[in-house]
């Protein structure tokens, strides 16, 4: 029991001393030097010494939607950004990077795409993004914009490949969601936050879509002739039941056709219809 105790104070300690090695490596990584110190010092002697001139050059002023990223002697200082509003900057060693906020979007071009049932079709779509990072997304990333741009077509023939004609006619904001988690997860190195993903357009084949025309009217075809089918039915189950019921009372044959002759004559038809009893006829088959 001692020896584990002892074991395990020994890798806290050690543990300790790495963490506190690799914070004075960082400490002296991001330093100047002496000599850029002294660089430094001869900068701000420069701007004392021409004060009313080199004023216009140290002051800036960023916008509401932007922050500056401030670079001295090729070093981020600070470890974060400037603005909104002024801030000062030394004209000899220093250089900023504006690096704008808002949410931006752009469009996805026409992918010809190939679905997973063998389906080639066109997709486009557009990405909504901002920058929520502005350091990162100066340090770890050339062109912020342009590799968000490329990503995501990658994203969207990556996406769109694992998906059937049928699931990506109908699921679009599945589709649409999943594309926006993929491309999130890749460019949050880059300090950047993709807000929404949408598939504007799916272009399909001029076949497919006369195939598709005609599987539908074939179906709908098929469909009314069911429910005919299925109206005619019912229309005989009441008919049987109601000439049951006439068969039951006699009389009320008559009363139909009274009833039958009424609708006739409001409708100020000339042509009266007299119904000849079927058993009348049956002698004259006879014969």
């Amino acid at each position: 029991m001692t020896s584990t105790t002892s074991s395990t104070a020994e890798m806290v300690t050690q543990g300790k001393l790495q963490i506190g090695v690799e914070n004075v490596e960082d400490t002296n990584s991001g330093g100047l030097g002496c000599f850029g110190w002294l660089l430094v010092l001869i900068s701000l002697l420069f701007v004392t010494a021409t004060f009313p001139i080199t004023l216009f050059m140290c002051v800036k002023i960023v916008k509401e939607y932007e922050r500056a990223v401030i670079f001295r002697l090729g070093r981020i200082t600070d470890r974060k950004p400037k603005g909104p509003g002024l801030f000062f900057v030394l004209p000899c060693t220093d250089t900023f990077v504006k690096v704008d906020l808002r949410t931006v979007s752009f469009d996805i071009p026409p992918q010809e795409i190939l679905t997973r049932d063998s389906v080639t079709v066109s997709v486009d779509g557009v990405v909504y993004f901002r920058i929520h990072c502005p350091i990162s997304s100066v340090a770890n990333v050339s062109n912020a914009h342009s590799s968000t741009r490329l990503l995501a077509q990658t994203t969207l023939r990556n996406v769109l490949g694992t998906k059937n004609l049928a699931e990506l006619l109908s699921d679009r904001e599945g589709i649409s969601l999943s594309m926006q988690e993929s491309l999130d997860d890749a460019t949050d190195p880059w300090g950047i936050k993709v807000e929404r993903v949408e598939i504007k357009d799916v272009k399909l084949p001029q076949q497919l879509q006369r195939a598709m025309a005609a599987e539908a009217e074939a179906s709908r075809e098929a469909r009314a002739k069911i429910i005919s089918a299925e109206g005619e039915m019912n229309a005989s189950r009441a008919l049987k039941e109601a000439s049951l019921i006439i068969a039951e009372s006699p009389s009320g044959l008559q009363l139909r056709y009274l009833q039958t002759l009424n609708t006739i004559a409001a409708e100020r038809n000339s042509t009266i219809i007299f119904p000849v009893p079927i058993d009348m006829l049956q002698n004259f088959m006879k014969k």
